[in-house]
């Protein structure tokens, strides 16, 4: 991934062809986002009915959990961790096997003001990440013994501005709550 990034030098050299009459280097004012680790941070496979479950008849329910979670550090770093759970069900009170995966990631960003900062965090990263998640998902499904699962691509873009949605209508509802009472 690191190969389809512009170093600092690419970008002033860029913005400056650009700029030639402005003398300040045009990078100190431009939001930066620059991957620094992928890494795996916690991993479980569960498979509890086995080996009864490889003697059925395999056409499980599968449900999938995406979680994102973004905590700061210092020197404007970011570490974003993309949850991800699947289970599969085989009948209600049968679980096939249980995924869970942590696939994390530290993002240097900087000139981000809060709103742009959260949509980064929201979008970018977790888009970022998924491919790992995916790949760690099939790898551990297809060790357990399981067909391979391949999962969907997620629009992290929808979803942050699902979640936005649904926490001003919570705020609009607990401030009609407060007046009221």
């Amino acid at each position: 991934m690191a190969g389809s990034e512009l170093t600092n030098s690419e970008i002033m050299t860029e913005e400056n062809q650009a700029n030639p009459e402005t003398g300040e280097a045009a990078d100190d004012q431009q939001v930066q986002l620059r991957i620094e680790k992928v890494y795996l941070k916690d991993v479980s496979f569960e498979s509890p009915k086995s080996p009864e479950v490889f003697t059925r008849q395999w056409q499980p329910s599968v449900s999938v959990d995406i979680n994102t979670r973004a905590t700061p550090l210092p020197e404007d770093r970011h570490e974003v961790v993309l949850s991800v759970t699947v289970r599969a069900q085989v009948d209600e009170d049968f679980l096939g096997f249980l995924v869970e995966v942590q696939q994390a990631g530290i993002f240097y960003i900087k000139n981000a003001d809060p709103a742009q900062l959260s949509q980064i965090v929201g979008i970018a990263c977790p888009t970022t990440l998924f491919p790992y998640v995916r790949e760690s998902v099939d790898s551990l499904v297809v060790k357990g013994g399981f067909p391979p699962l391949q999962l969907a691509q997620v629009n992290f873009e929808a979803l942050y501005v699902k979640a936005l949605q649904e926490q001003q209508q919570k705020n609009q509802d607990e401030g009609t709550d407060l007046t009221t009472h």
